[in-house]
């Protein structure tokens, strides 16, 4: 685990924080000093994470904001939750995702997997930004993956595959979203004194397929003996959030981490500038 960095009197927003990657983010970040917001779509879950967190940190610095990234309403009353507290915010975690097996649409009428694994970044980093340059030097780190290998570019003639619907191939699309928005985002915060960088987990142990039924609480159980640790996965989210050597550097992609270089279409300017004209689109409010 990354060399504990002293990170007292800094805030942390964390959004998918109830347990795996995002949950041991939260604990390394909260026993570095930082006060941490874990954004969760399910309270009791949330809670039982704050009582673990707090327990292995020391401190009770630790809070919850429930809200489910899937609906764009939910995004914007728990921003306003957030912003009424009226404090700095300095790391913005987006860690949330999920994957389907079948096709699903969300409140807002979205498919789910780019709702969450993509809009919801874009929504929330949205609301919070003017907080995060009044805050700056502060930092936005994206968790995305090496997923994006699974498809040659952004598919903008079907963003929501209403056509032809593959699950590796969605998720592959929301990740390469994350990797793109990224880069365009960082070009847009130059000089603000925000950074944005994106991270890959690696193959982690997770239920992040479990909400599809008993089939996918299989898979996840069977795969969870071959793939990596969520403490392992959660380091260069850790690092990419609280590393000084990291101070001035945006638009970078790390693994291990490690700088590496994502694939030529996850670095493509007019497509992550297109990605952006798209989500701004989508977004219902």
């Amino acid at each position: 685990m990354l060399e504990l960095i002293d990170l007292t009197g800094k805030n942390a927003l964390i959004t998918g924080a109830s347990s795996g990657i995002g949950e041991v983010a939260a604990t390394q970040l909260a026993k570095m000093g930082a006060a941490v917001y874990l954004l969760c779509r399910n309270e009791a879950k949330g809670q039982a994470a704050i009582q673990r967190i707090c327990l292995a940190c020391g401190h009770s610095r630790v809070h919850l904001i429930v809200a489910d990234l899937a609906e764009q309403a939910q995004i914007h009353r728990a921003a306003k939750e957030f912003l009424a507290l009226d404090v700095p915010l300095h790391i913005l975690l987006n860690n949330a995702g999920i994957t389907n097996t079948t096709r699903r649409e969300t409140a807002d009428g979205i498919e789910q997997t780019f709702a969450v694994n993509h809009l919801g970044y874009f929504l929330l980093t949205r609301l919070l930004l003017d907080k995060l340059k009044h805050s700056a030097p502060a930092r936005i780190v994206n968790v995305a993956s090496h997923a994006h290998h699974m498809v040659s570019g952004m598919q903008f003639d079907d963003l929501e595959f209403k056509r032809n619907y593959r699950t590796f191939k969605v998720y592959g699309q929301s990740k390469l979203a994350n990797l793109l928005f990224t880069k365009e985002l960082s070009r847009r915060l130059a000089g603000t004194g925000v950074t944005v960088n994106a991270v890959h987990p690696g193959a982690v142990a997770t239920a992040l397929g479990a909400q599809n039924g008993w089939l996918g609480k299989v898979i996840s159980f069977i795969a969870s003996f071959f793939l990596r640790s969520p403490q392992k996965g959660a380091e260069s989210s850790i690092y990419a959030c609280a590393s000084p050597q990291l101070q001035q550097v945006s638009g970078k992609y790390f693994y291990n981490c490690k700088e590496i270089q994502a694939k030529p279409w996850a670095q493509d300017g007019a497509a992550a500038r297109k990605l952006w004209r798209e989500s701004e689109r989508m977004l219902t409010r």
